[in-house]
């Protein structure tokens, strides 16, 4: 199949980026979507011209690094995948691709496509994670929890940080992500020690960090890839509203 690509480039963070177009040909239907990016950059390096820059990692959708915004979806048009996981039999021959990075303040570009997601760990770093000693795996799972609780907790716990929600959202808000971070403590006897703090200092420190406000509008939930329900946003809203109360 033929193609054509939007790509964005953009020098770093300080320059002003732009469009350019490339079009490839003979790409087979069969190639992931990072496959093809690698194709073009081979042909870009042939010509002595500087390659796309973009983010990846493990390429099996686990990592949430290939961080693609493609023809105005985040990840592009197929649902409950990565862009690594994305094929190009999506596409028709002689389409046109348009290939952006996340659109987000609290995402500055690094270069071209690739931008810096290391607020998500700040976020993290405020109060996603647990102070209390488990033990061993045997130690833990010691310690009773309904199979429905447990499994909620281990479906909040798939989320990647992929920032798929942030750049789906029309405000940029990183609910979703932080919600998936509290839900999967929340849930568990083993965060209880950080409940009452976890919601607000995370919350505080997302809103720190320049991420907008949720409007509930379901976005971030259709586009993300792991398929993280909204409902953990509730729950966070719940956790926050205790923690303010109880302080």
């Amino acid at each position: 199949m033929n193609i054509n690509l939007k790509v964005w480039r953009q020098k770093d963070s300080k320059s002003k980026g732009g469009f350019e177009n490339y079009a490839l040909s003979n790409i087979t239907h069969d190639a992931s979507f990072l496959e093809m990016l690698d194709i073009l950059n081979e042909e870009l390096n042939g010509k002595g011209t500087e390659p796309v820059a973009f983010d990846h990692d493990c390429r099996e959708g686990i990592c949430g690094m290939c961080s693609l915004f493609i023809n105005g979806r985040a990840h592009g048009p197929d649902l409950d995948v990565t862009t690594c996981q994305l094929h190009m039999r999506k596409f028709k021959d002689g389409d046109t691709i348009t290939i952006e990075p996340w659109r987000s303040g609290g995402f500055p570009v690094i270069k071209d496509l690739m931008v810096d997601r290391s607020a998500f760990d700040k976020i993290l770093q405020a109060g996603g994670y647990v102070s209390v000693n488990t033990g061993g795996v045997p130690d833990g799972n010691a310690i009773p929890v309904g199979k429905e609780i447990s499994d909620e907790a281990m479906d909040a716990a798939t989320c990647i940080g992929c920032g798929a929600c942030v750049a789906t959202c029309k405000n940029a808000s990183a609910m979703l992500f932080v919600s998936a971070k509290v839900s999967q403590l929340a849930l568990l006897p083993q965060g209880n020690v950080e409940a009452s703090r976890r919601a607000k200092a995370m919350v505080a420190r997302m809103d720190e960090l320049g991420f907008g406000n949720c409007t509930n509008t379901g976005a971030c939930e259709v586009e993300c890839p792991k398929g993280i329900s909204i409902a953990h946003i509730a729950r966070m809203n719940r956790e926050f509203l205790f923690a303010t109360c109880k302080s």
